[in-house]
C-alpha cells in the first residue's frame, strides 16, 4: 500500500515532530523535496539545512557500513546519546539537534532521491534551488527565520556556491571537507584529470537519482523506496541527468563554462563562516577549505583543521561542540564566548596518528618562518644552500626520483602551505609532475597517515601538468603558486622550463633524527607497504592515494607523457621547496 506524503510523524517520546518529504516548489515548477525534523511544540527556532544528491531516506550503514561500523567501533562518542535511527551520510544527526533547539531540513537537491527535474551535479541551477529553499524555510511558521548551512563533502561544497548568491536569511555557515575549486581540486589536479569522479558517480549518485524507484533502494530510515516516488525507464533517466564525469573529460580549461558557472564568487560570501579541513584530504577537500577561509569576504570567520578519516570528526564530541557553540552564537544569539575564540584552531599533527591542539590569529600561520630547501641532483639530496648546476632524468611513467633531506637535529614542525619551484626539460611536448612531499623515519621507513580515505597517505603531495604553467600573477604567492588553467603551452623538446607547484597545506612535527623528502614522480605516489582493501563504494583497492587517481589513457597518452623529464637544479637553476617551519 503506498503511503501519501506529505507525512508527519511523531518520534522519541513525543520529542520530535518530523514532517515526511515536504514538497518545496521551485520558481521554474520543479518540485523538490525534504523532511523537516521539529521540536514537537509550538515554539520557533532557527533552522540547520543541507541540500544534496545522496538520498535523505538512505540511512548511514545501507551503502557506508564500513565507514559507519569503524566510526561507531573506534569514537563510541558518536553513536551515544541517539537512538542513530535517522542517521544519513554527512549531514547531521537530528535526534543530537533537535534536542538542542534547532529545526533539521534535508533537501534532496533536483534529480537525486526524493526531487524531480534533471540531475546536473553542482550546477549553478542547483545552487539557486538551495538559495530558495533558505528562503523557504526561514518563513516556516516555526522557524525563527535564520537558516545555517552545516554539513561534510558534496553537503560543504555547494555552500560556497550558495552563499555566493546572498540568500537573505542565510546567517551562518559551517563547511566541513568541502572543497571549493572544482576544477583544481576535484576534476582536475594541475591540469592532469583525476578520475575520482568516475566510480563516484555510478555507485553514489546514479544510485539514487530520482526516478530509480522500485528498482532501486528501500530506505532504513523511513522505509520506503530512497528515488522515488516514480519508477522510470532506462531512456527517461538517461534524459534526466547531465553525465558529469563525462562533462569533466570535455571540458579542460578551468575557463571553460562548465567550470566558470560553478565557481563561487569568495567576494560575495559575506556571513559568519566555520571552514573545517583535513590534513589528510589530499585530492579533493583541503585545499578548498584553506583557500576558501583565506578568499572569503567574510569579516567573521574561523578555520579549523583536523586529521583522520574523511566523515569522522564532523560526528564526534569534538566536532559536534565546535559545530554547535558556532551556530548557536550566530543563531541563537547566545553569548557562549564564541567571538573571542582564535580565529585558527589546530590540531597540529605527529607520527603515528598523534595531534595536539593549537591556536592561532591568522592562516597561514603568524608565526612562520619560510626557509627555502635546494633540492641536488647531483646526489638527490636536500641542501641549505643552493647547490652547484646539476641535473637528473627518469622516465614519464615511473617513481621517478626522491630527494633526501638529512635527519633533522631537534623536533622541527612544519605547518602551512609549500611552494615547489623546479626546472624541467623533456624530450616530448608535455610532462606531468606528481610531487610528493614525504617524512622518513630513522630506519628510512616512511611515515605515512591514516588520510581523509586511504589508510597510508603521505604527508602531502601537488602536481602540475608542464603544459598547463602559465601563472595567475594577481593570485600566486610563493608558498601558493596559483596556476590560469586558461590555456595549454606545449613544451619544446630538450628546452627548460620553470615550473611553480603548488603542495598542498600540511601540518607535521618531526622528531629528531627524522628527515625530509620529496619525490618528483611520473605516476599516482604508491605506499611501499603495497595495496590494501579499499572501501567499496569509492574503490576496491587503495595504494595510498586512495580513489584519486591519474591513469586515464585519453588524457595521459604513453606517446606524450611517457617520455624523458630531466630535473635540473642548482646554479641558475634554482630548485627548492618554499617550506613553513613553526617556532
Amino acid at each position: 500500500m503506498s503511503i501519501t506524503y506529505p507525512k508527519k510523524e511523531i518520534i522519541l517520546d513525543n520529542k520530535i515532530e518530523v514532517i515526511w518529504d515536504q514538497e518545496i516548489l521551485m520558481s521554474d515548477g520543479v518540485i523538490i523535496r525534504c523532511d523537516i525534523f521539529k521540536p514537537n511544540d509550538d515554539e520557533k527556532y532557527p533552522v540547520i539545512m543541507t541540500y544534496g544528491p545522496y538520498g535523505k531516506w538512505l540511512h548511514f550503514d545501507q551503502i557506508y557500513s564500513e565507514q559507519w561500523e569503524r566510526m561507531c567501533e573506534d569514537h563510541p562518542d558518536v553513536p551515544a546519546g541517539s537512538t542513530n535511527a535517522y542517521q544519513n551520510w554527512e549531514v547531521v544527526d537530528p535526534e543530537k539537534w533537535v534536542s538542542d533547539g534547532y529545526v533539521v531540513i534535508r533537501v534532496d537537491s533536483r534529480g537525486a532521491g526524493r526531487s524531480e527535474g534533471v540531475l546536473d551535479l553542482w550546477s549553478h541551477k542547483e545552487a539557486e534551488d538551495f538559495a530558495e529553499c533558505i528562503e523557504w524555510a526561514s518563513n516556516l511558521e516555526y522557524a525563527t527565520g535564520k537558516v545555517g548551512i552545516n554539513g561534510i563533502s558534496y553537503y560543504g561544497m555547494n555552500q560556497w556556491q550558495v552563499a555566493s548568491l546572498q540568500p537573505k536569511n542565510l546567517a551562518a555557515m559551517c563547511v566541513w571537507e568541502g572543497a571549493s575549486d572544482y576544477y583544481r581540486e576535484l576534476g582536475y589536479h594541475g591540469g592532469i584529470y583525476c578520475s575520482f569522479t568516475e566510480a563516484w558517480f555510478q555507485k553514489q549518485v546514479l544510485t539514487v537519482q530520482n526516478g530509480i524507484g522500485e528498482n532501486g533502494l528501500m530506505g532504513n530510515i523511513k522505509g520506503d523506496w530512497v528515488a522515488g516516488p516514480k519508477t522510470l525507464s532506462e531512456e527517461q533517466l538517461r534524459k534526466n541527468r547531465k553525465e558529469f564525469p563525462a562533462e569533466i573529460l570535455e571540458n579542460k580549461l578551468a575557463t571553460d563554462d562548465f567550470w566558470t558557472s560553478r565557481m563561487p564568487d569568495f567576494s560575495k560570501i559575506n556571513i559568519p563562516l566555520l571552514s573545517s579541513a583535513n590534513w589528510g584530504g589530499q585530492g579533493l577537500h583541503s585545499r578548498g577549505n584553506f583557500d576558501g577561509y583565506v578568499r572569503s569576504a567574510s569579516k567573521e570567520k574561523w578555520l579549523e583543521v583536523h586529521g583522520i578519516e574523511h566523515w569522522t570528526e564532523f560526528y564526534t564530541d569534538y566536532g559536534l561542540n565546535i559545530q554547535k557553540q558556532f551556530f548557536d552564537y550566530y543563531l541563537k544569539g547566545k553569548e557562549n564566548g564564541w567571538q573571542d575564540r582564535p580565529k585558527v584552531n589546530l590540531l597540529t599533527r605527529y607520527p603515528n596518528e598523534v595531534f595536539k591542539e593549537n591556536y592561532y590569529s591568522s592562516w597561514p600561520l603568524e608565526e612562520t618562518d619560510w626557509r627555502k630547501a635546494y633540492l641536488n641532483a647531483s646526489n638527490l639530496s636536500i641542501d641549505q644552500h643552493n647547490p652547484k648546476e646539476a641535473e637528473v632524468t627518469y622516465q614519464g611513467f615511473s617513481d621517478g626520483i626522491t630527494f633526501l633531506a638529512p635527519p633533522v637535529d631537534r623536533e622541527t614542525e612544519i605547518t602551512g602551505p609549500i611552494g615547489l619551484k623546479i626546472y624541467i626539460s623533456s624530450d616530448t611536448a608535455d610532462a606531468d609532475i606528481f610531487a610528493v612531499f614525504r617524512v622518513f623515519d630513522e630506519e628510512l621507513k616512511e611515515v605515512t597517515f591514516q588520510g581523509a580515505i586511504d589508510p597510508h597517505t603521505p604527508v602531502s603531495q601537488g602536481w602540475l601538468r608542464a603544459s598547463h604553467r602559465k601563472l595567475d600573477k594577481k593570485l600566486s604567492k610563493d608558498y601558493q603558486p596559483y596556476h590560469t588553467h586558461d590555456e595549454i603551452e606545449p613544451l619544446s623538446p630538450g628546452d627548460i622550463y620553470e615550473l611553480n607547484i603548488e603542495i598542498w597545506p600540511t601540518s607535521i612535527v618531526l622528531p629528531r633524527n627524522y628527515r625530509l623528502a620529496l619525490s618528483i614522480r611520473g605516476k599516482d605516489y604508491a605506499w611501499p607497504g603495497g595495496e590494501v582493501k579499499g572501501l567499496g563504494n569509492l574503490d576496491d583497492v587503495f595504494t595510498g592515494v586512495g580513489p584519486f587517481k591519474h591513469q586515464n589513457e585519453l588524457d595521459r597518452p604513453s606517446v606524450i607523457f611517457d617520455g624523458n623529464i630531466t630535473i635540473h637544479t642548482g646554479g641558475k637553476y634554482e630548485s627548492y621547496l618554499l617550506l613553513p617551519y613553526i617556532g
